[in-house]
């Protein structure tokens, strides 16, 4: 697990940052990747975006197999806390799939490799989370994906001018919440948007 170097905010009247918010898929994205999605921005300057898909699920490994994998624990040892052994890891994007991240709430702190992002939301990619975590001395909440999701400079900006996303403020119980399939209703309805009405407009345009 790696950590993303801190981008630099870019200089105002530049690029405005979203940097902290969420991206929500339109209802005629095309991209089958990113379809309904919901995805938190962990960085966004004029350098680029980064961000981590938050409902999808990875469905081709279990919590338990990545400690395994990371040599974490070993069959048939215990996980420390009840459930967790049922955490779900999620896709966080088409990028480096193998790397793996924490969104997790504030009151986890690694010294050197946890970032704060934005609103108590923070961000760390080492593994030494993960085995707290497992020893039921992780943050509160939190979110493990394999991958990301990234932009290249301008990329992010053109595809919100072709209505490919929607933004929105991030909302802890919409980050953290448990059931994924809620997660595009619930980022729709904190903007007031209605998704079917949605499409309808798109088709009318």
């Amino acid at each position: 697990m790696k950590l993303p170097q801190k981008k630099r905010r870019a200089p105002r009247g530049t690029v405005h940052s979203m940097e902290g918010q969420l991206l929500i898929a339109m209802p005629t994205m095309t991209d089958k990747r990113f379809a309904r999605s919901v995805i938190y921005l962990c960085a966004h300057s004029s350098r680029g975006a980064m961000g981590l898909i938050i409902n999808q699920r990875a469905k081709h490994i279990s919590f338990a197999e990545l400690l395994e994998h990371l040599e974490i624990a070993r069959p048939p040892a215990k996980i420390a806390v009840s459930g967790t052994v049922n955490k779900d890891i999620h896709v966080g994007g088409p990028v480096e799939t193998a790397r793996g991240f924490v969104l997790h709430s504030a009151d986890y702190v690694a010294d050197s490799s946890t970032l704060s992002i934005d609103k108590g939301i923070c961000l760390t990619a080492t593994v030494d989370i993960v085995r707290a975590i497992a020893r039921g001395k992780g943050p509160c909440r939190s979110l493990l994906a394999l991958g990301y999701a990234s932009w290249s400079p301008g990329q992010l900006e053109s595809e919100f001018q072709a209505n490919g996303w929607l933004n929105c403020p991030a909302d802890e119980d919409i980050i953290f919440e448990p059931d994924l399939r809620l997660k595009y209703e619930l980022a729709m309805s904190r903007l007031g948007v209605d998704p079917a009405h949605l499409v309808n407009e798109v088709g009318h345009a």
